[in-house]
């Protein structure tokens, strides 16, 4: 079996480096991303120190990382660790363009690409490596490293941003190996650097050995990916049930035969928002509904652009105290009508208790079928 030649791209600290473009005066500094845009363009970039709430990183940058903090981590504890850091608010819109920019630029070198998020994907380089893409050398894993050279060339040019890129003869592999050397980093492993390159790492380096599995993992010695790939198959089996202990074993060894999905129907399609300030059931009655309102117009809008219709209807509701509820109502027809899913979600919403304030809002669509002229939703 021929080997295929797997490339993991993940830009680097995507967020924050998107927003170091329009802040270049930052670079170099602790910066940290998370809320919502400033109401006045201009204002003053506050220290983490100034800010009062419960909003959380969304990321940060190598510098603020190097003070702990993280993605997820809420803002006043990343206050406590680095009070000078800044905080800049998020800014979807602009993220989600520079997502486009740099996947057009990878596909325009590589088409055979699995979208896997807004700022990581998947590339297939076998066939361009075979057909001597790379200009014609004879060892296909440096011409594999000469594409994914050109690759980071191409998304730099396109978006004055640098990614990371690991290539493997897998997805699994790739996907550790574009972590190893960050940022701006591209590694290369081969099937036989396994045992040098990849066993000396923690268990939990590899996708999909969560905390609580390394935990179990560490309870029975095994710390490191040598730990786990020497480990006894059927004790694995045995104690992590059979799919998940034999893919340990597999995992350990570098072995993974998922191909790269270039493209798949979506299972559902949603919006949602976080409030900076909870909002009461009743007060804030009139504005919750506006917002509600806008949530399924904005959902119908997708489905209706993407040529979607959906029968589930889905409601998403997560209270102050962080507890988050859900709610389901399947149509007997598909709809992609902002007021046909504002009616099913309000029956949802009906059906959860609203005694205490909220903290996020969402509107799902799902159970899809493609309509075959999505324009004729276009009046």
């Amino acid at each position: 079996m021929q080997p295929r030649f797997i490339a993991h791209l993940d830009m680097d600290a995507f967020y924050a480096s998107v927003e170091l473009l329009r802040y270049p005066q930052l670079r170099g500094k602790p910066v940290v991303i998370g809320g919502r845009r400033h109401a006045a363009p201009g204002a003053a970039i506050p220290a983490l120190r100034e800010y009062s709430g419960r909003g959380v990183i969304t990321t940060a940058t190598y510098e603020a990382r190097a003070f702990g903090l993280h993605s997820g981590m809420g803002l006043m504890q990343a206050a406590k660790l680095a009070p000078n850091a800044l905080l800049l608010p998020a800014d979807f819109d602009e993220y989600r363009r520079y997502s486009r920019m740099f996947k057009d630029a990878v596909r325009a070198l590589a088409p055979q690409v699995e979208d896997r998020g807004i700022d990581e994907i998947y590339i297939d380089l076998t066939e361009l490596v075979r057909s001597g893409a790379a200009g014609g050398t004879l060892d296909p894993w440096t011409s594999a490293r000469d594409v994914a050279d050109a690759i980071q060339r191409a998304v730099h040019d396109a978006t004055g941003l640098t990614c990371s890129i690991g290539v493997t003869p897998n997805k699994l592999l790739s996907k550790l190996a574009s972590e190893l050397q960050k940022p701006g980093g591209l590694t290369v492993l081969r099937e036989a650097d396994v045992p040098a390159r990849v066993w000396p790492l923690p268990a939990r380096k590899l996708n999909g050995i969560g905390p609580k599995a390394a935990a179990r993992l560490e309870t029975l010695g095994i710390r490191t990916l040598g730990d786990l790939a020497r480990a006894d198959p059927l004790s694995l089996i045995e104690r992590f049930g059979r799919s998940y202990g034999a893919w340990l074993h597999q995992a350990a060894h570098g072995r993974d035969e998922r191909p790269v999905i270039t493209w798949s129907e979506p299972k559902s399609l949603s919006r949602e928002t976080t409030f900076e300030d909870d909002l009461h059931p009743v007060r804030d009655r009139e504005q919750l509904s506006r917002i509600f309102t806008s949530l399924c117009a904005r959902v119908a809008d997708d489905l209706q652009r993407k040529g979607y219709v959906g029968r589930t209807i889905g409601l998403k509701l997560r209270y102050d105290n962080f507890k988050t509820l859900t709610r389901d109502r399947t149509l007997d027809e598909p709809t992609a009508d902002a007021g046909a899913i504002r009616r099913a979600a309000g029956e949802c919403l009906k059906r959860v208790p609203l005694d205490r304030r909220i903290r996020l809002l969402g509107v799902r669509v799902g159970m899809l079928r493609r309509v075959i002229a999505p324009q004729l939703f276009i009046e």
